[in-house]
């Protein structure tokens, strides 16, 4: 009788799922600092939870979101993590970039031109807002 219920809650969890999938953890990571270590950091918490739950079966979501001086992070010629971040994101499929809207706005205003941002980067009217959105979403907060 106890291998009839085994089988039994066996045959269950595999036609439910259970055993068959992973779950998904979701990261935002933080970065209003124009400082290459911080920003490697950064980069190097992505690729290490990622690698982390990769080998547990699991799967994760990843957003860095940048503001303030960090933002420099994202800008052509002037971030020293582009080949990273490119390379990164054709790694890495569920790790997004997120450019805070307000500190692009207020950049361009001092330049005085257009600030064309990586393509790996999207725009979101406010970084801290998106973080607080994450957060609230259930996402776990790491600021390297």
């Amino acid at each position: 009788m106890k291998h009839l219920i085994t089988a039994a809650a066996l045959s269950l969890a595999l036609a439910s799922g259970a055993l068959a999938e992973g779950l998904t953890h979701h990261v935002a990571i933080h970065v209003n600092e124009n400082d290459p270590q911080v920003m490697n950091i950064a980069l190097n918490n992505a690729q290490n939870v990622a690698n982390y739950y990769a080998s547990k079966g699991d799967e994760v979501v990843i957003e860095m979101v940048a503001y303030g001086p960090g933002l420099n992070m994202f800008i052509p010629g002037k971030s020293p993590v582009e080949d990273r971040i490119s390379a990164m994101s054709l790694e890495l499929e569920n790790l997004s970039f997120s450019a805070c809207g307000n500190t692009l706005a207020a950049m361009q205003k001092k330049a005085g031109h257009d600030i064309v941002l990586m393509s790996e980067a999207t725009v979101t009217p406010s970084g801290v807002v998106r973080l607080i959105e994450l957060q609230e979403q259930g996402y776990a907060y790491v600021k390297p």
